[in-house]
Order: C-alpha cells, then structure tokens, then sequence
C-alpha cells in the first residue's frame, strides 16, 4: 500500500470523525429545526462517503470503492436539500429533477461498473458534482434578500464563500482528472466547512474568537506537518504535502471533538447565571449563600458596614458611589493613588487576597469581596460579576 493511498485514508477517516461531530454538535443546538434535519442528511451523505472511500482504499475492496459512488452522486442533492432550507423555499422543479436524476444515473451506474472507465466517468462525476454547488450557490446568490431576516441573510452568504471555497477541494479527489495530486483534499475542504457552520452558529463575539482559533490551529497544524516531513528520509515535495494535509485534518477534527465535549460539559454544570436563574432565592441573603457554592464565588466574603469599622466606612462612600464593581488590576479606578480612600480599598482587597469588590451597596456600605483565579479571568467572567451585581441590586429594590 503506497503513502499516498494511506494519506488519503487518514485525511477520509478524518472527516468522517469531523462530520459526525458536526452532525452531534448540530443536534444538540436544536434537533426539532427543519434546517437542523436538512443539514444533518447532507454532512450525513458526506460521512458515508469518506468512510466508504476510507475503508475501500484500507482495504483494497474494490465493491466498497464501487459503493462510494452512490453518495458521492449525492452529494449535489445534499447542497440542494440545504439551500431549500435555506431559502424557505423550494428550488426550480427542473434543477431536482436533474439532480436527483444525476444522482440516480450516476451513483448506481459507479457502482455497476461505469467507474471503470475512469477518465470518462470522472469527468461526468466532477461536473455533476460542481455544478450542483454551483447551481446551489447561483439560488442563494439571486434570493429575494427582502423574504429573509438579516441574521438569515448574513448565514446565507457564509454559506455561499462556504461553498465556492469547497470547490476546488472537490476536483482533487478525481485522480483521473489531477494524477499529480499527492493527498485527495475532498475531505479536508469538508472539515473546513463544517468548522466555518458551527462558528457562523455562535455569537457575534464568540464567532471572531472562533476564527482565531481556526486560523491557528490551521497555521499551527501545517507548521507541524512541515516539521513532522523533515523527519522522515528523503521526504520530497509529495511526501510534505502529504505530512502537511495529514496534521491539519487531525487537528481541525481534534478541535470539532474538544470544542463540542466541551460545550456539552459545560451545558451539563451550569454557570453562575444559570444557578441564580433557577434558584428559588428571593432575598440578597439567600442569593449570596446560593452563588458562593458556585466555584468562582467560592472565595467571596460579605462585608458589610459594621464589618469595614477599621477601613472608615464614611470615608469610602464617596468613592463607592461612583462604581459597581472594582478590580485589583485597575486599582486606583481614576483616583489619585494617595486618595485615603483608595488605600483603605487596596488594603482591603490586600487583606482579603481578593482581586474584585463587588458593590452592592454604599450607604450603608454592603460588599462583596472575592478572588477570581487567573485561569478564569477573562471576559466573559468580569460580564458575569457585573450581571450578579446588578442582579443582587434589583433584588434587594424589589424585597424592600
């Protein structure tokens, strides 16, 4: 079995592994969406495929290479299906006609024997195949913007860049058409879309961390394939693309699997917002005792004015007033650092190793002290301080 046949493999396998992923992160998202269902069939016909091709070539079957044909003919009615969904709309009756007529002719006859005569059978496949992207991205190029939502619209033009980007990973996974080709990119063109529809699926500020993330593992990763290549013995050109397309689909289907365990660990434990959110707590006292079981309160301690005699309560207030929560890092919070007040609050969060003062209230003085590890300091962390501290003023207004 040659490198180039065993490259091929692993790059398939891995986007069997992303794709069901996908598919499991998708569902978990919203399972009863019609466009959920329309997606999971076509990353589903993708799967098929890529595990047929995988295990064919590992193998050496040469009825599961023949198999491979009938999803990879699907393919154009998976992107159909999908842009119907898209759309909220269905597509020209000729267009499924062709399609599914492609599909039919084109799958079964692979599988009959047509992909024989390969040069021929590989032309009619990789154009049946492009142009169904193609007719695809030409329906969702020309909708009636006006039908659709803005959020809709935006997904719809990721999806059509998601496409034409796709494209030329296609064409090489016709060795009859590139010969020259050392790695098959079908796969990894997949694992690059499917990667761009869970970030597109995210929030506007978790969809730019998802980009940088993607980018890096992508720079990271082929950096790691080049290296890996040097390694080996007289690795030529071939050999380090090879190296190169192998490290960068195991890190992107590494990086769908840690991300989705990892959003369904945390979906399974609650945050801190979630715990107040279904708390049966109504007054401060009874919030405060519910948040310092979650681990990031589990530090806090409550100090109100009685408890602040040797910090000169009447001196903070002042200073109080004009904040809602302090952090250690921003100390002295625009004051001038020899303001007294300033240093009695430097030397409380001093004492109580704290990095955050939440203030809830100044007069009387009512706060609430607490350290956040590093590893959880981020944004995200100082949003939720901020929503509990507001969340615990407007409870004590409404139990007054």
């Amino acid at each position: 079995m040659s490198s180039a046949v065993i490259a091929d493999a692993i790059v398939n396998l891995c986007g069997v592994i992303g794709l069901a992923v996908a598919m499991l992160a998708l569902y978990r998202r919203d399972a009863r969406s019609p466009l959920t269902r329309r997606l999971l069939v076509a990353l589903g016909i993708g799967a098929l495929l890529f595990l047929l091709r995988a295990t064919a070539w590992l193998t050496q079957n040469e009825v599961l290479d023949d198999l491979s044909a009938i999803p990879a003919a699907a393919i154009p009615f998976g992107a159909l299906v999908v842009t119907e969904g898209l759309l909220r709309r269905h597509a020209p009756r000729v267009l499924k006609l062709a399609v599914i007529s492609g599909a039919i002719v084109l799958g079964f006859g692979g599988t009959l024997g047509l992909g024989h005569f390969a040069t021929p059978y590989a032309v009619a496949l990789a154009l049946f195949q492009v142009g169904g992207f193609a007719a695809c991205a030409w329906l969702l190029a020309t909708r009636d913007r006006h039908a659709l939502m803005a959020s809709e619209n935006r997904s719809i033009d990721r999806m059509i860049v998601g496409a034409v980007i796709v494209l030329p990973f296609i064409v090489t996974d016709f060795q009859a058409l590139m010969p020259d080709m050392p790695v098959r990119l079908g796969a990894l063109g997949a694992l690059l879309v499917v990667t761009a529809v869970l970030i597109a699926g995210s929030s506007s500020e978790a969809r730019w961390h998802g980009v940088l993330l993607t980018v890096l593992r992508l720079a990271s990763s082929a950096l790691l394939g080049l290296a890996a290549a040097f390694v080996a013995p007289d690795a030529d050109a071939a050999q380090i693309a090879r190296f190169c397309v192998i490290a960068v689909s195991g890190v992107l289907t590494i990086g769908l699997m840690t991300d989705t365990l990892r959003a369904y660990l945390e979906s399974r434990e609650p945050g801190v917002l979630s715990s107040l959110a279904i708390s049966p707590a109504a007054k401060r006292d009874q919030l405060i005792a519910e948040l310092v079981r979650h681990p990031l309160f589990e530090s806090a301690r409550r100090y109100r004015e009685a408890d602040l005699a040797d910090y000169d309560p009447a001196l903070l207030r002042n200073r109080l007033a004009t904040h809602r929560v302090l952090r250690q890092s921003d100390a002295p919070w625009g004051h001038p650092p020899t303001d007294p007040a300033v240093e009695r609050l430097v030397s409380l969060l001093a004492a109580s190793s704290a990095t955050h003062v939440v203030i809830l209230s100044d007069d009387p003085v009512d706060l609430l002290v607490l350290a956040v590890p590093v590893i959880s300091a981020d944004p995200a962390t100082e949003t939720a301080i901020a929503l509990v501290q507001r969340i615990l003023i407007m409870t004590d207004k409404a139990t007054a």
